[in-house]
């Protein structure tokens, strides 16, 4: 199970890649393994300014739809455009290609909320 220590992750399974106040967000590897074959995914939240842990859209999977919500409140600034054609990157790269959303991160504090990678490591019993 792939776990980078550089990234943040959330009780939701999802992770956190900072740069300075904008935010790259997508499920971690062990969420996307627990979905199994990622199908489609859809976010319509494109220019919305989201609190911390609202819904920001969902993922298809074979088994299973689910929500994805926000670690961190912000602006919705940008959606990977590769993911309309390819969501299977999802399943392949959830760390690179497979990113979801890019955020203006609205309170830099709220990451002291986020699990470093240890802790996440724990949570889901590694």
């Amino acid at each position: 199970m792939n776990i980078p220590e550089n990234l943040l992750y959330t009780q939701d399974h999802e992770w956190v890649r900072l740069e300075n106040n904008v935010a790259y967000i997508g499920i971690t590897d062990f969420a996307q393994n627990e979905l199994g074959d990622i199908v489609y995914i859809e976010i319509e939240t494109l220019g919305e300014s989201l609190k911390q842990q609202e819904i920001f859209g969902t993922v298809e999977a074979v088994k299973t739809v689910s929500d994805l919500f926000l670690p961190l409140a912000g602006e919705v600034l940008e959606i990977n455009p590769k993911l309309e054609t390819n969501p299977e990157l999802i399943n392949s790269d959830p760390y690179g290609e497979g990113w979801m959303i890019r955020i203006k991160v609205e309170n830099i504090f709220d990451v002291e909320g986020l699990l470093r990678s240890g802790a996440y490591a724990s949570l889901i019993g590694l």
